[in-house]
């Protein structure tokens, strides 16, 4: 992969007195703490061995060029506007526009980029994009910007440009991944620590729906507008509550006037901030079936309380229980995507099979088996 990004820098755009220099980011999975991490929730995510990779450049055309691998496209952008026809390119737009924001200035740069995430399988594709390019552009700038810096732009590039109003936690552990960890991130405090990600007689593993999710285009944004409706109420009668993260697992839904649905959103809340403590204690302690159960029960509470679901989703994660694995659930922020499974090496191939004739069955869908290893965050190639 590295070698051709080098080689269509000079193929498309020339060759140049300016060094080339390579970064990489990866994608994430998240193994609990699901549509909190914009509601000051806990989370515990891990960079894995899917990535991003780019190779950059200075220009003195005071152009932003840029070549896609994956879109077999090239653009020249000479000003930070939103491009309907080319979405991919808006994500780098947003980073050029936050960085402009923070007074850092970019003459111009001759990027290309490739990877092998899969778009809309809940990777976290773009984030892993955002990331990359704000690190590079950083790098090759010289821009003054740690990790948590480069994470909290990238974040406010898909808010603000991109329009997808997401928490916190894919940018973050994209930026400060460290392979053989997951990390537990405090979302309201920006505090993490590293967790070994070790699942001592299990594999995890990932099958793709091939239902593909565009968080843009689905209710992902009116789900943070329910929560932030939900919290308005909740302080009403409350004032000292300060998220929704923040409230007593004891908590009476019907003492704020929540709507029905205001109700199961708040409820999908408290319950993951349990099992994110019992999936935290259940990790340091060996003990892998508490973490399965917890992820049954947080698909069950994405499916019935926050629906971001599918009906292929649902199936899939209904049939592994069925055939008695250890713990799935979809990852992401939903609609589509990845499960994330976690099961005995001994029957692992079986069950893999199983799933991929009953989905074909049913569906009409390839179920995709992912393997991953965790991986280290954003960095930059020698």
């Amino acid at each position: 992969m590295y070698e051709k990004l080098l080689r269509a820098i000079n193929e498309h755009y020339g060759e140049s007195e300016y060094a080339i220099r390579l970064f990489t980011a990866p994608g994430r999975i998240n193994l609990i703490g699901e549509h909190v991490d914009y509601l000051g929730g806990k989370v515990l995510p891990a960079a894995i061995d899917f990535k991003i990779s780019c190779a950059v450049r200075k220009n003195d055309l005071k152009q932003f060029r840029v070549y896609s691998f994956q879109y077999n496209s090239s653009l020249c952008k000479k000003q930070l506007m939103k491009d309907p026809t080319n979405p991919w390119i808006n994500y780098i737009l947003g980073v050029i526009s936050e960085l402009e924001k923070k007074g850092f200035s970019i003459g111009g740069f001759d990027m290309a980029l490739d990877g092998n995430i899969p778009e809309g399988a809940g990777l976290s594709s773009s984030a892993a994009l955002e990331v990359v390019v704000a690190y590079a552009l950083a790098e090759i700038f010289q821009f003054p910007l740690d990790k948590t810096e480069i994470a909290l732009l990238a974040q406010a590039a898909e808010n603000n440009f991109v329009g997808l109003n997401c928490g916190i936690m894919d940018q973050f552990v994209i930026a400060h991944g460290k392979a053989g960890h997951a990390l537990i991130l405090d979302t309201a405090k920006l505090a993490f620590e590293y967790v070994p990600f070790t699942t001592e007689g299990y594999i995890t593993y990932l099958i793709q729906s091939n239902v593909k999710h565009s968080l843009q285009d689905s209710s992902y944004n009116h789900r943070i507008e329910e929560c932030n409706s939900a919290l308005q109420k909740v302080q009403n009668n409350f004032p000292e509550v300060l998220d929704l993260y923040s409230l007593p697992e004891n908590f009476a839904v019907d003492s704020a006037s929540l709507t029905g649905t205001e109700k199961k959103r708040v409820k999908h809340v408290i319950g993951e901030r349990k099992r994110t403590d019992l999936v935290l204690q259940a990790m340091q302690e060996g003990d892998i079936p508490t973490v399965g159960e917890c992820l049954y029960a947080t698909h069950e509470s994405l499916a019935n309380h926050y629906e971001v679901s599918c009906p292929e989703t649902d199936y899939l994660v209904a049939i592994l229980k069925e055939l008695g694995v250890l713990g799935a659930r979809m990852i992401g922020g939903g609609f589509g995507g990845c499960i994330l499974v976690i099961e005995s090496p001994l029957t692992a191939k079986e069950t893999q099979e199983r799933i991929q004739l009953a989905y074909q069955e049913k569906f009409a869908l390839e179920a995709s088996i992912y393997e991953f290893t965790t991986s280290d965050g954003v960095k930059e190639l020698a």
